[in-house]
């Protein structure tokens, strides 16, 4: 992962905890331990959900930059079904408290999303890398010979 990617992927993930581990505290003030549970099991589900797919998109990158958007659909297509999955396995599930779990993982999304954007617009990331090749092609250009007579 190049540093550029590490220092957003930290730059959504830091406050993301944070709100994860205040839903927590405010999640067990309210309704126990179910709260805390439920708080817990949301925080996990993004942080996990939005640090695979950034590690992903990442690693996919630094290997191959033209499928980063194909890939990017991809994992964001992986996300929601799991994400499916889940709401409908656990749905009517008594062992955590779901208005917990609801309010905690949408703050963490929030969170994710405004950390991630506040990161990225601080990090300079290169728009353009230059071949290797390309970079010896403006010297042979120099090389050439000028044309007499101005034509």
């Amino acid at each position: 992962m190049q540093e550029h990617d590490a220092r957003i992927l930290r730059g959504a993930a830091i406050p993301t905890a944070a709100a994860g581990l205040t839903g927590m505290a405010a999640a067990t003030a309210a309704a126990g331990v179910h709260g805390l549970l439920g708080a817990l099991y949301g925080t996990l589900l993004v942080v996990g959900a939005f640090a695979v797919s950034a590690w992903v998109i990442a690693r996919t990158g630094e290997k191959n930059p033209q499928l980063m958007l194909p890939v990017a659909f991809l994992v964001y297509t992986t996300k929601v079904g799991v994400l499916a999955v889940v709401l409908v396995l656990f749905g009517g599930s008594t062992a955590f408290d779901h208005t917990a779990f609801a309010f905690t993982a949408l703050a963490c999304v929030i969170c994710w999303l405004g950390g991630q954007a506040w990161a990225s617009r601080r990090v300079k990331q290169p728009t353009v890398v230059p071949d290797a090749e390309s970079e010896d092609e403006p010297a042979e250009a120099e090389q050439a010979e000028p044309v007499e007579g101005g034509r």
